[in-house]
This record gives C-alpha cells, sequence and structure tokens, in this order.
C-alpha cells in the first residue's frame, strides 16, 4: 500500500534530493578535473584550458609514473600494510570487544575498569615525541612493524563491536555454554558468524585507515624507499620537480616533454585512490547496518 505524502513532505524529499546531488557533484568535480589534467598535453595545462574533459589527449604523466619503481615499491608495502594491518587490527578488535561486551563476572572481572582505560584513549594520548620514543626504543625506526603496531587496536572499531555484540541474543550463547561450549568456542562459531556486518564495517574501516595513513610512515621511515604509498604521494605533490626528468628518460620515451607537474601529480592522486575506491561497493551493503546496530547500546 502506497501512502500518500504530505505537500510539505515532497518538498522536503526535493530539497534533499538535490542539496545531496549537488554535495555529491561538488565532491566528484575536483576528480574528474585531476583526471581531465592527468590526461591533457602540456600546453593545455600551462594554459589553464582544462576543466572537465581532456585536451590534447596523451598518457606521458602515467608513463612517468609507472616507469619510476618508487611507484611500485610504495604500492607493494602499502597493500602488505592494508592486509597485514587488518588482520591484527581485526583479530585484536574481536578479542578485546567480546569480553568487554559480558556482564558475566565469571567471565571478565574488572570490566569496568577496562572499559574506561581503553575509553580514555579515544580522547587522549601520549602525543607525538613521546609516542616516536617508544617507537625508537622498540627498534622499530624503518621496519614494517611501525605502521602496524602502534595503532594496533583500533578502540572506535572496538566499540563499535562491543555493541553489536550485546545486541545479539542472550539466550544463543546460554544455549552454547549449556552444552559445554567453551568462550573461546562460543566467540568463533557462533558470535562471529552472526557479526558479519559489523565486521565488514570495521573492515572498511581499518582498510581506508592504513591506505590513506602518510604521516607515521613520513616519520617513522628516513628511507624514501621505505615509504608508504601515501607518504610517496605527499613527497612527491609537496616536492615533484619536472626538471628531474633525466635526458635519458626523455630519450628512452619522448612523450615525457609533455608531462607537466600538475600533470604527475592529479594521475599520482588518481592512482592511489582508485583501488581503495574499488573496495567499497563490496563491504557498502553491510555498511549502514553494522554501524547503526553497532552503535545501539541497550
Amino acid at each position: 500500500m502506497k501512502l500518500k505524502q504530505s505537500l510539505s513532505r515532497k518538498i522536503f524529499m526535493v530539497f534533499d534530493y538535490v542539496f545531496l546531488g549537488l554535495l555529491s557533484l561538488s565532491c566528484l568535480l575536483p576528480l574528474i578535473n585531476l583526471f581531465a589534467i592527468s590526461f591533457s598535453a602540456r600546453s593545455m595545462v600551462d594554459a589553464n584550458a582544462v576543466s572537465f574533459w581532456p585536451k590534447g589527449f596523451n598518457t606521458a604523466a602515467y608513463e612517468y609514473i609507472l616507469s619510476n619503481k618508487q611507484y611500485f615499491q610504495s604500492f607493494g608495502i602499502t597493500i602488505g600494510r592494508v592486509i597485514l594491518g587488518w588482520a591484527v587490527n581485526l583479530a585484536l578488535t574481536v578479542l578485546v570487544a567480546y569480553p568487554l561486551s559480558k556482564d558475566d563476572p565469571r567471565m571478565f572481572r574488572c570490566r569496568k575498569y577496562y572499559t574506561w582505560f581503553f575509553l580514555v584513549t579515544m580522547v587522549f594520548n601520549g602525543g607525538l615525541i613521546p609516542t616516536y620514543l617508544v617507537v625508537s626504543k622498540m627498534q622499530m625506526i624503518n621496519s614494517f612493524w611501525a605502521l602496524i603496531l602502534p595503532d594496533a587496536v583500533p578502540m572506535f572499531c572496538v566499540l563499535i563491536t562491543m555493541n553489536f555484540f550485546r545486541g545479539l541474543p542472550k539466550a544463543i550463547e546460554e544455549a552454547a555454554l549449556v552444552d559445554g561450549a567453551s568462550w573461546f568456542v562460543t566467540m568463533f562459531k557462533i558470535y562471529l558468524p552472526l557479526s558479519k556486518p559489523s565486521l565488514a564495517t570495521v573492515s572498511l574501516f581499518v582498510i581506508v585507515n592504513h591506505w590513506n595513513a602518510w604521516f607515521d610512515g613520513l616519520i617513522y621511515m628516513n628511507l624514501p624507499e621505505k615509504y608508504p604509498l601515501m607518504t610517496y604521494l605527499q613527497s612527491v605533490v609537496l616536492k615533484f620537480d619536472v626538471t628531474k626528468i633525466t635526458s635519458e628518460q626523455l630519450m628512452m620515451n619522448p612523450n615525457l616533454m609533455e608531462v607537466t607537474g600538475r600533470g604527475i601529480k592529479g594521475a599520482l592522486i588518481l592512482l592511489c585512490t582508485v583501488p581503495i575506491l574499488m573496495i567499497y561497493p563490496f563491504l557498502q551493503k553491510y555498511f549502514v547496518s553494522g554501524v547503526v546496530m553497532g552503535s545501539v547500546k541497550e
């Protein structure tokens, strides 16, 4: 049965769709502009004649980036960071969230103390210098683990997962315990299969966070070849100079004469952004239910 909408409701819906459409367009247009610049001729880019469609189409910027081994090194480091960081973050998130979600003192005494202990870390931290000193004393400077361990327990994700666990029926857990299942068996065999929306949401947050992180790579890595992808992107955006293109590179690829600083930066931003954008559609169907159910506390 279709409900009849009032005039005010219709006006609101029209305004809502128009506003959200314009907001989405304002986010999309800069990417389209970067796409056009990255495929445009040098003369057109220097003349600021490129808006949302390439002019003097060429692929010189992409050829230059893909001929640079630094890009592939940084890309590989980021892929490894995302995979290992996701595994570590998800495992620790579940292991922290599950006991914190239980009120049974037989499982976890002093639960409230640990809950406040973890929640405080969402508001306060030791600061940049103490954190750097800890990483340095642990001998993790220029180490891959410096990108993983300092943020091994994402407390926001723990909070979402903990509240999701609390929203699951307690009768299921009680039935498993009566049948002789341990707490770990209950967590792995019952809670985790029922928590796919929450875990998918947490995975999305973790993957995006590891992919976009650049500052830790800048302060913990002293060697450019150890930079993750976004740290490499930051260094190129701030420091790239067209004069760095050597005569040998020009002889091997005359198209590099068409390379501009803006074209290189636009192409690199797109190459760094598109892979993470491709992940979102696979997790989007879990996103709303995972966030909403994990944000409700009984």
